[in-house]
C-alpha cells in the first residue's frame, strides 16, 4: 500500500497508481490483503484507489469502496 492514514473511527487505505486505473489500484488493496491488519480495529475502513496521470498531470481517476470491520 503507498498509504494507510488512521483515525479513532476509520481507517483509509490508499493505493496510488500512474498511468493506470482507479480499479486496478483497488484490485491490488484486494489481492495483497493491506487491510487485513485492521479488520479486527473495530474502525470502518476505506479502501481507495487513486490513478494520476502524467500526461493530464493530474488525478483522472478515483473510487472508493468501505469494508466491514469487525468489532
Amino acid at each position: 500500500m503507498d498509504m494507510a492514514v488512521e483515525f479513532k473511527d476509520k481507517v483509509y487505505v490508499i493505493e496510488l497508481k500512474c498511468n493506470k486505473s482507479a480499479e486496478q489500484a483497488l484490485a491490488q488493496i484486494r489481492e495483497k490483503r493491506y487491510a487485513e491488519k485492521y479488520l479486527q480495529s473495530g474502525r470502518k475502513i476505506y479502501l481507495v484507489g487513486i490513478n494520476f496521470s502524467t500526461k493530464d498531470r493530474a488525478i483522472t481517476d478515483w473510487r472508493m469502496e468501505t469494508l466491514a470491520a469487525a468489532s
